[in-house]
Order: C-alpha cells, then sequence, then structure tokens
C-alpha cells in the first residue's frame, strides 16, 4: 500500500507508473544505443576489410585465377576462418617469427593443419608483384617445395597460408650445440639433392622461371622424415621467357647473397646457385654464413674456398662429416666452391649440380659433371669481391 509522507499530497500510483515507465525507456535506450554501435562497428569493419582487399589487389588475384575455379576458391581465405584457426592469433600458437613477421599454427575447419605467416610491414608498390607470385605459387606442385593452400586479404598486410611443416628448419638441425652430434652424413647429402631438385623445378620445369632469391638454411623445412622443403617466397621473382635477366631491388640474406646480384641488381638463375653453393659448405662446415669469420678476418666463402685450393678442407669441415663421409665430401665441396664462382657464366646450372648430387648419392665411381676449382688471378679477384661484400655489410 503506497501512501503519501506526510506534508504531502497526490495520487502516488501515478508517481510509481512514471518511475517504472522512465526507467523502461533508459533500458530501451541503452539496448538501443548498443545495438546501434554494434552495427556500426560491424559496418565500419566490412568497409575496412574491403578497402584492404582492394588495396592488396584482390580483385587481380581474382582476376589472375578465374580460368581455375577450384584455385580461387581455395586461395581466398576468410579472416574469420584463419581466427577460428588460430584461436584468434593466439600467442600459444606462434611457432616462429622475425623482424618481417610471425608464423602461427592453425587448425582449419577441415581439420587440416597450417602454417599462416602475418607479415608486420606491406609494401604497396611491391603488393601487384606479390599477388602475380601468389598466382604463380598456387599452381606449384612439388613434393620439396612448401605447398601454399592461400592466403587472406581482408587486413592490412596479406596473410599466407602454408601447409604444416613438424620437424623445424635446416638451420636448428645444423646448428646444434657445437659437441653434440648433427644431421649423419648421409641425410645431409640426401637434404642438398632434394633442394637441388625443388630449384631445377623452379628454374626449369614451370611455365616462368622462378628465381628464390633468399635460399638459406632457416628457409629449409624438415619434415617427420628428414624431406627438404623449400620454402618462404616472399622474396621470389619470376623471370619472363624472352628474357635471360631482370633488374630488381636486391633481396636476400648476407653471407648467402650472390655479390655479381649484388652490385648489379641484375637477377639470373644463377643467383640462386650462389646460395645454393654457400648452403653447401654450410652442410659441411655447420659454420653459420651470415657471422662466420676466420682468423683472417674472412668470410665463409672465401676462407672454404682458399682451403680447398690449398689442401687444407679438412681445417674447416665439420668433424661429423670427416667421420661418416667418404670420398664424395671432396667432390660436394669442389661443387660448392663451383657454385660460389665470382663469374656467374662459369657456375653450373642447378641441373648440372641435382645431376652431380643424384650421381654421388647413388653410385660415386659413376660419371658426374666435374668443375675445376677458381685459381691464380680468379681467387684474387673473389677474394676482393668477398673484402667489400663484408665492407658494406659492416
Amino acid at each position: 500500500l503506497c501512501r503519501c509522507q506526510r506534508g504531502a499530497h497526490g495520487d502516488p500510483r501515478l508517481s510509481a507508473g512514471i518511475g517504472v515507465g522512465s526507467g523502461a525507456a533508459f533500458l530501451i535506450m541503452v539496448i538501443g544505443a548498443i545495438f546501434v554501435t554494434r552495427k556500426m562497428k560491424q559496418r565500419r569493419g566490412k568497409m575496412l576489410k574491403k578497402k584492404f582487399f582492394k588495396q592488396n589487389r584482390g580483385h587481380l588475384l581474382q582476376q589472375l585465377v578465374s580460368q581455375k575455379a577450384d584455385i580461387a576458391e581455395r586461395m581466398i581465405i576468410p579472416l574469420v576462418e584463419l581466427h577460428k584457426a588460430t584461436n584468434n592469433f593466439d600467442k600459444a600458437r606462434e611457432i616462429g617469427g622475425g623482424g618481417h613477421g610471425t608464423v602461427y599454427k592453425g587448425i582449419m575447419s577441415d581439420l587440416q593443419v597450417v602454417a599462416i605467416k602475418k607479415s608486420k610491414v606491406a609494401i604497396q608498390r611491391e603488393i601487384d608483384e606479390f599477388i602475380n607470385e601468389i598466382a604463380i605459387l598456387s599452381q606449384i606442385n612439388h613434393r620439396n617445395v612448401v605447398k601454399l593452400h592461400g592466403c587472406c586479404l581482408e587486413t592490412e598486410v596479406p596473410l599466407l597460408v602454408y601447409e604444416f611443416i613438424s620437424n623445424g628448419t635446416l638451420y636448428h638441425h645444423l646448428h646444434v650445440q657445437e659437441t653434440m652430434s648433427s644431421l649423419p652424413w648421409e641425410d645431409r647429402l640426401r637434404i642438398a639433392t632434394e633442394i637441388a631438385r625443388a630449384l631445377t623445378y623452379l628454374h626449369s620445369a614451370v611455365a616462368f622461371p622462378i628465381v628464390h632469391r633468399d635460399i638459406k638454411s632457416p628457409n629449409i623445412l624438415l619434415d617427420g622424415t628428414l624431406m627438404a622443403k623449400v620454402s618462404d617466397f616472399g622474396a621470389s621473382r619470376f623471370i619472363p621467357a624472352d628474357q635471360t635477366k631482370t633488374s630488381t631491388a636486391v633481396q636476400g640474406t648476407f653471407g648467402y647473397l650472390d655479390p655479381v646480384y649484388f652490385y648489379s641488381g641484375k637477377l639470373t638463375e644463377k643467383s640462386d646457385v650462389y646460395s645454393f653453393g654457400v648452403l653447401l659448405m654450410e652442410l659441411l662446415t655447420r659454420k653459420k654464413p651470415c657471422s662466420y669469420r676466420s682468423s683472417e678476418e674472412e668470410t665463409l666463402v672465401s676462407y672454404f674456398t682458399a682451403s680447398l685450393e690449398a689442401g687444407k678442407l679438412i681445417h674447416v669441415l665439420d668433424p661429423q662429416v670427416m667421420e661418416e663421409g667418404g670420398k664424395e665430401v671432396e667432390e660436394v665441396a669442389t661443387l660448392a666452391v663451383a657454385c660460389t664462382r665470382i663469374e656467374r657464366d662459369h657456375r653450373p646450372t642447378m641441373r648440372q649440380v641435382e645431376m652431380t648430387l643424384e650421381s654421388l648419392g647413388a653410385v660415386h665411381d659413376s660419371f658426374m659433371p666435374k668443375y675445376q676449382v677458381v685459381v691464380g688471378t680468379t681467387m684474387e679477384g673473389t677474394s676482393r669481391q668477398y673484402s667489400l661484400e663484408a665492407e658494406h655489410l659492416l
């Protein structure tokens, strides 16, 4: 029973009704404001996704793959699916990364395990080429090349989705503690052969020859059986069939980078050959090309070449390789030096490298291409070239 306070008069039921009505109106206003805010946020999110899709040349990608509906369907992956696959890019899902971005492990709706590469920055002038590379790599199918499942263009920087490779990188397998044994020599030789097969495929077995531009041990993944998978095509470029070389902004990793390409900007398949030669030296020595300096302040390539020429290769080889390897170790060392010659025309092709390594892995006494070690004035030129590279790096 409602009663008016002493000294007041009126109908208390009317006041209660006004209070209830005001409260209901206020509640409706709050709910309405939340609904409108959410709608505006969703609309803003959709507009932002459309902006990024256009900015990342998504329509160009759709056109490039429009003739193959199956490729178009799987190449462009919605952002919401990647959020679900990584639990909103949970830090616990991070499996790698560096200065350029982070790699997450994800589980897609079809239960497929993938690796999602999320870059930190986008260079607008290269986005057209990036999309073109995606369209090309989507049609590559080789057992020693990491498979690209697709990309997401709804964020400021594109996200790449690759098959997940479980056993880490070649770098981590090689550079364990110095006192611990690393990969057996037989596996090292096989892995080198598999990488050579992949590069031969990229250079000569696809419609447009593809130069990887960043061959190094951190970019070689190993699966559960230690099969090699070439990865990270972020810097790769294709060379039109009517061109033997193309000019590009120099990209790559010091220590593995072709000096001729570094100074001239002229990119050819022989730049990958050089990087592969450095990788062979890394397999033989377990030294890190990016940071190695001999007591004479020589780089790994120049010191390795000089040691082979002087018959003192034992000073630089990994003891495990000397113990487990046979006479093919010197053959691989000679091949590595041939790949890293300053004169590009004197380097073998990846096809020749592949054939040589396969013959070493099969029958060591069978025929195989021979490459002479750099001698005389050429060796002096090599030393000067690497001194300039080291000076620039410092």
